[in-house]
């Protein structure tokens, strides 16, 4: 499966208060139980980009990876205490179904507390949409515990974006690990070293010298 490849994009210690809305969007009690909180610590959350390319069919998005079902299952199974919720309430399907019955803009969402007291149909977003540009219903999910995954419209079918508060990144990577080496080559990118959409596509045209902050992993690699 050299011809497949599967990234793994990360992006931790973001600030939690750059999804909420904008002061002019809030009123004066808002604005000044902002400025009360600036002494105290930056409450901070994770996200992560799930995307797959095969380059022999010139196809991108993480499902047409032929090991996408291993990767869903590897990823429900590093949280088995959670269960599943979208706007229909308690799903009981398994997570790769789940995401299959999503229309793209629209979440799934992990809980171990019980069903979320987020609106969930205020996740959805439109496929015009950016779901990072200061969202303050994501805030409130996330600052609830919950694990929320965004079904992304990529180039060729669909990638998956995970927001979550917790740092879930070693959680998700050795199950994604245990795949290797038969299923796919998986690379570990720093969200933060992305300068341009040609980054983001850095397999097309410099697989073998990837970009600093971009690291392949291997069945040995450690963290």
């Amino acid at each position: 499966m050299r011809q497949q490849i599967f990234k793994l994009i990360f992006q931790h210690d973001m600030r939690l208060d750059q999804l909420a809305k904008r002061n002019a969007n809030k009123t004066k009690e808002e604005v000044e139980a902002t400025l009360a909180d600036f002494m105290k610590p930056d409450p901070v959350y994770s996200k992560f980009y799930l995307s797959g390319t095969d380059l022999r069919s010139e196809t991108f998005g993480l499902d047409q990876l032929i090991h996408y079902p291993d990767i869903i299952k590897a990823i429900e199974g590093a949280f088995p205490d959670h269960r599943l919720y979208t706007d229909g309430g308690l799903q009981e399907e398994d997570l790769e179904s789940v995401i299959r019955n999503l229309e793209l803009g629209e979440v799934v969402i992990m809980s171990n507390k019980g069903g979320p007291e987020t609106d969930i149909r205020g996740l959805h977003i439109d496929t015009n949409s950016n779901v990072g540009h200061l969202k303050s219903e994501l805030k409130e999910a996330l600052e609830e515990g919950l694990i929320v995954i965004y079904k992304e419209q990529a180039k060729d079918g669909f990638d998956l974006h995970i927001f979550s508060k917790k740092n879930i990144y070693t959680k998700m990577f050795y199950p994604l690990q245990e795949l290797l080496p038969d299923a796919f080559r998986f690379f570990s990118i720093n969200g933060k070293k992305f300068r341009s959409e040609r980054h983001f596509y850095f397999e097309t045209w410099t697989l073998d010298k990837p970009p600093h902050g971009f690291e392949e992993v291997f069945p040995e690699s450690v963290l």
